[in-house]
């Protein structure tokens, strides 16, 4: 039986996550939803490679990087009643995030050509491709800065005002995208240019909000006194967290970029419904990513507080109802898979709605064993464990995965609905190998935690 008092809490905690997530993804939605009605295939492939390529820029190295260490840290540190020490890591993450976010909107914008050239974009693609991901990278440099601040939120359990930055990051995106992309109330029709320039000031905005928030509203500061007397032992232990789940993140992202590139080849149809189903799929992430913080954050704080009971019951209502919530979504993707295509590209492009229906129909599969492999992770996570989830999506992804995408895909070359095929087979191996290893590892852990 479920808890509650701790279902009440869990959710508490992970619906504004939930809903936080999928609207920093609506970001990228709603740019592919708009240019795919002004300018078909190749604008569905320029913002949907372009797009792909940075957010796993950001996922690696911030979202699930930097920032997961600093949550597990803050939260454990809150929970054992050290409010110093917690804002001592939420300075070194976001000292350590500025820096990495610096040098990776500089390498994008710098190196957009070489970049998007070895993804495998060719003529309007590629043309289209530097000039979106140039403007882009300038409003990712803000966004990824604004992840690490929100993980400070995240970490003293507040994640209702990330939920409204994200918000408000829509509201400006949308608006601007519609104004841009058509040319609207007087300005010039930029499409994909105008697109790009949207989401640009979008996060520039959900910046500024989160900056203001934090400096004058939130319990847990960054102080410039421990930038002044910088702690390398900490410092150490914040990248020793942050490094296993950055190359998890890693396993998979980069995985995902080369069946994209090999999808490219298979020509613009396959990659205008590849890029389409993977967009609304991304969606279906959200659930298990927001109730993965969730869980991260409140194990966390019963590992710091002792509370050892509570931490495995946060986990198991946490997985029940987020693993729930992601079998809704492959329900839609099987009813549905045809007008969700639809909204993403003009009725007229039969063959790609066709085509895409066939693949999202196929992702419905994996949607559950997805949403166990992240919650579980996000518990493992909390528990100071970044280690473990990073092995399981390391095999899954390098040694499954991709030795099955490079026979069929690229050897064989064929339809792209194996690729979703292909897919579904790697999570339901991550997601049954994820929970055997957890009741192993979280165990162990509490007893470590208990002896220490």
């Amino acid at each position: 039986m479920i808890n509650r008092k701790i279902l009440k809490e869990v959710l508490h905690l992970a619906l504004p996550a939930v809903g936080e997530m999928v609207l920093y993804m609506m970001i990228w939605v709603l740019d592919t939803m708009m240019v795919g009605k002004y300018g078909g295939q190749v604008a569905v492939s320029t913002v949907g490679l372009s797009s792909e390529i940075l957010y796993s820029l950001v996922n690696i190295f911030i979202a699930v990087g930097v920032s997961v260490g600093t949550v597990s840290l803050i939260s454990r540190k809150l929970g054992a009643n050290e409010e110093n020490l917690a804002e001592e890591y939420a300075t070194l993450g976001l000292l350590i995030g500025s820096i990495l976010a610096l040098i990776i909107s500089s390498t994008t914008f710098i190196f957009a050509p070489s970049i998007l050239t070895y993804a495998g974009a060719k003529n309007d693609v590629l043309k289209y491709g530097i000039i979106y991901m140039r403007i882009t990278s300038l409003g990712i440099f803000f966004n990824m800065v604004m992840n690490v601040l929100n993980s400070i939120l995240r970490g003293g359990k507040n994640t209702k005002t990330p939920l409204i930055a994200s918000a408000l990051i829509n509201v400006v995106n949308l608006f601007l995208d519609w104004v841009l992309i058509f040319g609207k109330l007087g300005f010039p029709e930029l499409g994909i240019r105008g697109a790009a320039i949207a989401t640009a000031i979008a996060h520039v905005s959900g910046f500024i909000f989160i900056s203001t928030y934090i400096l004058k509203h939130s319990s847990i500061k960054p102080r410039l006194k421990y930038i002044k007397n910088l702690s390398f032992s900490r410092c150490k232990d914040l990248i020793k967290l942050s490094i296993p789940s950055s190359l998890q993140e890693g396993a998979f992202s980069v995985i995902r970029l080369i069946g994209t590139i090999m999808v490219m080849n298979l020509g613009e149809l396959a990659f205008a419904a590849n890029q389409i189903t993977t967009t609304i799929e991304s969606i279906s992430f959200m659930p298990g990513n927001g109730f993965a913080v969730a869980t991260t954050t409140l194990v966390g704080h019963k590992i710091g507080e002792r509370n050892f009971k509570e931490a495995k019951e946060y986990t198991k209502t946490s997985t029940i109802m987020g693993t729930l919530l992601m079998s809704l979504c492959g329900v839609m993707f099987l009813l549905f898979p045809r007008f969700l295509i639809s909204l993403f590209i003009s009725k007229n492009e039969v063959d790609v709605i066709s085509l895409g229906a066939t693949c999202l129909m196929i992702a419905s599969i994996e949607q559950p064993f997805m949403g166990v492999h992240m919650i579980l992770s996000g518990a493992l996570n909390g528990a100071g464990d970044t280690k473990t989830p990073f092995i399981v999506s390391f095999i899954s992804n390098w040694f499954i995965r991709l030795p099955l995408m490079i026979y069929f895909i690229y050897i064989l070359k064929l339809s792209v609905a194996w690729v979703w095929l292909i897919t579904g087979i790697q999570w339901i191996f991550q997601g049954t190998v994820m929970y055997i290893v957890y009741r192993k590892k979280f165990h162990t852990l509490i007893n470590d935690c208990k002896n220490s």
